[in-house]
């Protein structure tokens, strides 16, 4: 089974819509948003802690397990129109054959 990896830049609410839109989609067999492993670079020591420039939409990792290539398809151009509308960037990650 196909899964694809996404990374959402945007608000809770917009990760939730896109949640939603991969939910009712037929053919999903597992959605779920990831922890995202990374330690991010601004601490509370940073010396550019709290300026306006670090104050960002936050990053999110979403994983779909899709039952066929072609539902993998059609999630995928799914959540790049629902991006598009709401102005959230979304990033697939390739997976290595």
């Amino acid at each position: 089974m196909p899964i694809l990896r996404m990374r959402l830049t945007g608000s809770d609410d917009d990760v939730r819509a896109i949640s939603n839109l991969l939910q009712s989609l037929d053919g999903i067999e597992h959605v779920e948003e990831v922890a995202d492993m990374m330690d991010r670079m601004d601490d509370a020591d940073s010396s550019s802690a709290g300026l306006s420039e670090s104050n960002g939409p936050d990053a999110h990792e979403i994983e779909v397990e899709a039952g066929n290539a072609a539902t993998a398809r059609k999630v995928r151009e799914a959540v790049e129109a629902l991006a598009f509308d709401m102005d959230v960037l979304v990033e697939f990650e390739e997976e290595e054959d």
